[in-house]
């Protein structure tokens, strides 16, 4: 069936802002993720580039 998963996923704002440091991560069918953090931490836009949303970093690979 389906499956997530990212590879050394990053993503900038600017030169300065690193909002998503190399994220390896894989969800396999089936399974319920769920991204706790505080504020600013990067979930959001962790979420964002899932859904194709992001824009993403050229290094960024979904899967």
């Amino acid at each position: 069936m389906a499956e997530v998963q990212l590879i050394n996923l990053t993503k900038r704002f600017g030169r300065r802002v690193l909002a998503v440091d190399h994220i390896h991560l894989t969800v396999k069918d089936r399974e319920f993720l769920v991204l706790l953090g505080p504020s600013g931490c990067g979930k959001t836009t962790t979420l964002r580039m899932i859904a194709g949303l992001g824009g993403g970093h050229r290094r960024h690979h979904l899967h």
